[in-house]
């Protein structure tokens, strides 16, 4: 139960803390931090292995790695009451999170007209605490862990046409906390899970310097299990009880367009993500809670929305050593005002990103990016949040190495 938790504060806090509606990451390699994730139809590096597996086949030949190191700060998100709350002090900030985030891809050399892969990322988490009685009531912390195993395989069908696949193994590691002050009652879960799902991807060229891309990737169902400890009012104490909770790993559609004129390459990116399957927040107990305990049985409803995120990246060969890079995206936020909480004050976004790749030598290059996602200011009132968030952002850096061998 207590992983549950963790994972469900942590993917509706990773949406609003990091780079994509929800508590998705789309930012997993060098190009996707510095295109904004403008990076599908265009992707021709190890990366492809996870952003497009159809363009491995384009690829020319030789076994390609990449192996990068994120490092992302989440800013304080500011909370202004309208009004008195109901109970303590609400007005005040969440904490700063510092995160190291690494990632690694691989894609093999040809092998007829097969070809395969393998990423190991980080496709969604991040944390999200608060120190005021009043946020602490449900969200004193929401920390969520992801990460993903994506083996892959490319098909050539001809020199225009590759299809790709691949298995999504996830695992999840969760901790949530909530703490009511005034009735002495607290709670604190952990929990992890191990679950799948698939990925499919096409790449057309029509002509050599253009493709036409679409990727899809199924919905997995993290079904957290752990334990729970809960406090009650008058000192009741349920140490170590078993616990679950099932949070949606949402289903994404992309359709990418990409195009290169002599040194550049401008790439469009429309992404579905079906945010929709997020029904409710329902904790499972393996025994009955009663008293001031029996809020935390009580289903919390998310009723999230379908959103669409629009991506343009740029990149630029300006030597036969250095390419440059730049991306911009709208994303839009999946949370409506009526279940809106502390746990994820999330907004609309937009993101802004700047990168280079540098080769060293015939076979190793090394790049930096940095990408900087703000979200609007937000005022709800709906019985748990009733007052304006503000100053919500996220800062990524990206260190990569990359290596043909």
């Amino acid at each position: 139960m207590k992983q549950i938790v963790k994972v469900a504060t942590l993917l509706s806090l990773s949406a609003a803390t990091l780079l994509a509606s929800g508590y998705r990451i789309p930012e997993q390699s060098l190009n996707s931090v510095a295109l904004s994730a403008a990076y599908v139809a265009g992707a021709n590096g190890a990366d492809a292995s996870y952003y497009n597996p159809a363009n491995m086949s384009f690829m020319e030949n030789g076994a390609f790695t990449e192996v990068a190191m994120t490092y992302i700060n989440l800013p304080k998100v500011n909370y202004t009451a309208n009004g008195t709350p109901p109970t303590g002090n609400a007005n005040g900030d969440s904490k700063e999170e510092q995160f190291l985030m690494p990632n690694l891809h691989y894609v093999s050399p040809k092998m007829g007209d097969w070809r395969y892969g393998l990423s190991i990322t980080a496709p969604a988490g991040l944390s999200k605490r608060w120190d005021e009685s009043y946020p602490k009531r449900t969200s004193e912390e929401f920390t969520l862990k992801v990460i993903e195993v994506n083996p892959t395989v490319s098909y050539l069908v001809s020199d225009q046409l590759s299809i790709g696949f691949g298995l999504r193994g996830v695992y999840t590691d969760g901790v949530v906390k909530s703490n009511y002050p005034a009735v002495t009652t607290s709670r604190d879960l952990t929990g992890d899970s191990i679950d799948f799902g698939y990925n499919l991807a096409l790449s057309y060229k029509p002509i050599k310097d253009w493709t036409l891309a679409a990727t899809y990737r199924s919905k997995v169902d993290l079904t957290v299990e752990g334990e729970a400890t809960l406090t009650g009012f008058g000192g009741s104490s349920y140490p170590g009880r078993g616990a679950s909770v099932t949070i949606p790993l949402p289903a994404s559609l992309v359709l990418a367009t990409a195009y290169t004129m002599d040194k550049t390459t401008v790439e469009f990116v429309y992404e579905r993500t079906y945010w929709s399957s997020y029904k409710n927040l329902d904790f499972n107990y393996d025994y009955t809670l009663t008293g001031s305990l029996a809020t935390f049985d009580n289903p919390v409803p998310k009723n999230w929305k379908d959103v669409n995120a629009y991506r343009i990246g740029i990149s630029h060969q300006w030597s036969d050593t250095l390419k440059l890079m730049a991306g911009f995206a709208i994303d839009k936020s999946p949370v409506p005002s009526s279940t809106l909480g502390f746990e994820l004050p999330d907004s609309d976004a937009k993101l802004y990103s700047v990168g280079f790749e540098y080769k060293l030598s015939q076979n190793l290059k090394i790049g930096l990016a940095y990408l900087y996602d703000v979200k609007e200011d937000r005022t709800v009132s709906n019985g748990t949040a009733n007052g304006t968030f503000t100053d919500s952002a996220a800062h990524l850096l990206t260190a990569s190495f990359k290596y043909k061998f």
